[in-house]
């Protein structure tokens, strides 16, 4: 936590002296997202709610047929709240992930199987990251050609392979175990009592990946997901009167995304961020404060989202859990 801490604010130091350094001006960048206005935010703010939508469904659609079924809009919520606490809170970007699974479980589903669809959903997530990112690096050797940014970006796309092939085969050979020990301590850490009690993680995570359809279904929302957030980039750089046609938004959002992956030690990938939008920007003759302002745009649009996402999930918290005693049992069904 504290080394994230200490990233964060080296790689803010540097950017500030960036801006000292080249005449990047901080009023320039306000008055550029002053000219998206309120109107401008509250629609990348409704814009984002799409998303939320196909990456609920594949969460949703992974989880498979459990006992009892949340809806879709419960899901929705659940990735909203995950997302806020990604964002907004000092986690890695993964501390939602865990969040996400507790409300799952206090809605009734039993842990192992919560833990299980959010780990997988994170997995298949990641997968199609990658693809979006090679789609990205492909379009950009086609739009704009041989660049250093894409000598970086395609070894970190081979780096990011590797990452993703040893986690998921970590899943097989007993990563669930290893999970499972830090779910219990950070229930006895924060109070959440029995959370990760329940053995039977390895066997829901294998359940689910010998699902195919689910798998590719899951995957197709996920990637759907990454392309709306090229609209998205459109979309906020028309409402800074900026107009990127669809191409480079595509290279924009998801070069910038893998990018920011990098920073996920740094809380929020602060500074990190914004140095990836500079360079992917300037590709395409955006300048250093266009790209600032598009990443404040996206900053802004995640405290709105998240804010209130944060403040549900104490409202959820506070809230009486499913007793599982309330389920009908195997014998009642019969």
């Amino acid at each position: 936590m504290k080394l994230g801490a200490l990233l964060g604010a080296t790689a803010v130091a540097i950017l500030v002296a960036w801006m000292l350094a080249t005449d990047v001006a901080a009023w320039r960048i306000l008055d550029l997202v002053g000219h998206a206005g309120w109107l401008g935010l509250a629609a990348v703010v409704s814009f984002h709610f799409v998303q939320l939508l196909f990456s609920a469904g594949a969460w949703r659609v992974l989880s498979g047929p459990t006992t009892p079924r949340p809806g879709l809009g419960f899901y929705m919520t659940a990735r909203w709240i995950r997302e806020a606490v990604n964002n907004l809170l000092p986690v890695a970007q993964i501390g939602g992930e865990f969040v996400g699974a507790r409300l799952l479980h206090r809605r009734g589903i039993k842990l192992s199987t919560a833990v299980a669809g959010a780990v997988g959903d994170l997995t298949v997530e990641m997968m199609t990251q990658i693809a979006f990112t090679l789609l990205g690096l492909g379009v950009l050797l086609l739009t704009v050609g041989d660049s250093g940014i894409a000598r970086v970006v395609a070894s970190l796309l081979v780096v990011a392979l590797a990452v993703a092939i040893a986690f998921v085969t970590a899943q097989w050979v007993g990563l669930a175990h290893l999970i499972e020990i830090g779910m219990m301590r950070l229930g006895r850490m924060i109070g959440w009592h029995g959370f990760g009690e329940e053995p039977g993680l390895h066997a829901a995570l294998i359940a689910i990946y010998r699902v195919w359809p689910r798998l590719l279904r899951a995957a197709f929302y996920h990637f759907v997901s990454w392309l709306l957030g090229s609209i998205e980039v459109c979309l906020a750089l028309h409402l800074l009167g900026h107009d990127v046609d669809l191409p480079a938004g595509l290279v924009i959002e998801s070069l910038g995304q893998a990018l920011k992956a990098i920073g996920f030690a740094v809380p929020g990938a602060l500074g990190v961020q914004e140095g990836g939008y500079i360079v992917v920007c300037g590709l395409y003759g955006l300048s250093p404060e266009v790209a600032i302002a598009l990443s404040l745009v996206k900053r802004l649009r995640e405290i709105v989202l998240g804010l209130p996402g944060l403040a549900a999930w104490q409202w959820l918290e506070a809230r009486p859990a499913v007793a599982k005693a309330s389920l009908p049992s195997s014998r009642a069904l019969r």
